[in-house]
Order: structure tokens, then sequence, then C-alpha cells
């Protein structure tokens, strides 16, 4: 296999869960079929479409590895370059994936799109801003305005502690998209340190290690499919005919 080019992006695409949160048995959320599509393939069309992204790296279940290659063959995703097991938590499997793109040979300098592989409802700009951000400032977070109110409470729920500013708070969504030398050096540090596991995303570790994010804005449908509600909303825009429209913006 050659080398990857000097210039554009890579996606580092994380596929590890085992949905335990969603009642569909045995079959994994990124594997669960949606409109003739696997929900991964979903997500993998779009960096396959960008012509901005050069190549894609995916971490996924171990058992579930030469079935994820048999998809990127049906579908035509021949970005892909390198598919490896994926960990325990969300953070090993992305350490994974990153691990798979260095020694692939893809540039330290490369804008490397974090993504999580249930999270299909995305668009080409969205990842053209996220790249841009990176290049120009070494982060770029997808985030979208806090539309509810955030309270904290620190005794599991029974009353609230504090109540937030709303119009300071953000969700924070994906791509998360860092130069790969920084995001592959950060995730060995959290290793290290013996942090691996410990972060609820590359936000989290990033700001952990006194590293600079930078915003852009995101859809307000980019959701990560959690639940088996997410899935059903994600079946029926796949089904209506207006999931585009969704994902380049007309509908948010």
């Amino acid at each position: 296999m050659t080398t990857v080019a000097a210039g554009g992006a890579i996606a580092i695409i994380f596929a590890g869960g085992v949905g335990s949160r969603m009642a569909h048995g045995s079959v994994p959320k990124q594997f669960i079929e949606v409109a003739g599509k696997a929900v991964l393939v979903h997500t993998l069309e779009h960096f396959q479409r960008h012509p901005e992204v050069r190549a894609v790296y995916i971490a996924c279940l171990s058992a579930y590895v030469a079935h994820a290659w048999d998809l990127i063959r049906q579908f035509g995703l021949d970005k892909v370059r390198v598919i490896t097991p994926g960990g325990e938590t969300a953070q090993h499997s992305i350490l994974n994936a990153l691990r798979g793109a260095v020694a692939d040979g893809a540039p330290e300098e490369a804008a490397a799109l974090v993504h999580d592989g249930v999270r299909p409802i995305i668009s080409s700009d969205l990842i053209s801003r996220n790249i841009a951000a990176a290049e120009r400032h070494g982060s770029a977070v997808t985030a979208i305005p806090c539309f509810e109110t955030i309270a904290m409470s620190l005794d599991g729920a029974e009353t609230v502690s504090s109540v937030t500013q709303r119009d300071l708070m953000y969700v924070l969504q994906a791509p998360q998209t860092f130069r790969l030398g920084d995001a592959y050096r950060v995730n060995m540090q959290s290793l290290t340190d013996g942090l691996l596991g410990k972060f609820v995303d590359q936000a989290h570790l990033m700001r952990h290690y006194g590293k600079a994010l930078h915003m852009v804005p995101g859809l307000r449908g980019n959701v990560k499919l959690t639940t088996d509600f997410d899935l059903m909303q994600f079946k029926l825009l796949a089904g209506s005919g207006v999931l585009a429209s969704v994902i380049d913006g007309r509908l948010s």
C-alpha cells in the first residue's frame, strides 16, 4: 500500500461501541442497517465524498473488522486505508486509529477529523469548516448553542446545585479536529499518565493538557445515535426524503 500524499486532511472514525443503550440484540449500532446501508457507511460516505479528505482510518469492534472491510468494498469507500480493532473506551479506539494513521505515513501536519461512526448527520460544509479552522488555529471543535437550561446536581439528581447562564453554554459535537501529530502525542501522553479512557471526548482531553480549542458552528441535527429514539429519528429522516435538507441546513 502506498503512503498518504502530503496535503489534505484525514478522518479518524471510532466505531468500537456495542450500543448497550439500544435494544437491537447482538448487532452493534454502527452496523444496524438504515435505508439499505449500515449506519457506519452513512457516516463514512461524507468523508469519502469530501475532496479535501485524503484518507480514512477506522477503529471498530475486533469481531467486526472483516465485516467492516466487506462494507468498505461493497460501497466503494476506497479512502479507507486501515481498520484496526477498537479498545475498551472511545479514547482507546481513537488512539488505535491514530496509531494506524501514523503507521500508514499520514503527515503529522494533516488535519485529523475525529468523528463518531454513529454520527451520520453531518455536512460537507461542516467538514470544510473543521479543516479550515484546524489548519489556521490548530484545533476545531464542532459546537452549537445550548437550547436548554443546564443545571448541575451534586447529590445524584435529587436537587439542583446550580443553574448555568444558558447564553454562555454550548453543546460540543463532532468532528473534533486537530493536527495529527498533536492528537497522537496528547493521546499518548494520557496513556503515559494513566489517564487514557478518562476523558469524555477529544476536546476534554485537549483542554486537560492546556490546548486551546477553537469552536466552529455545527448542526442541531448532528446527534450521536445513542438510544433507540435516536435511531428511530434517523430512520424516519432517511426514509422520508428530507435527510438531505437537514444535512445542508435547510431544516434545522
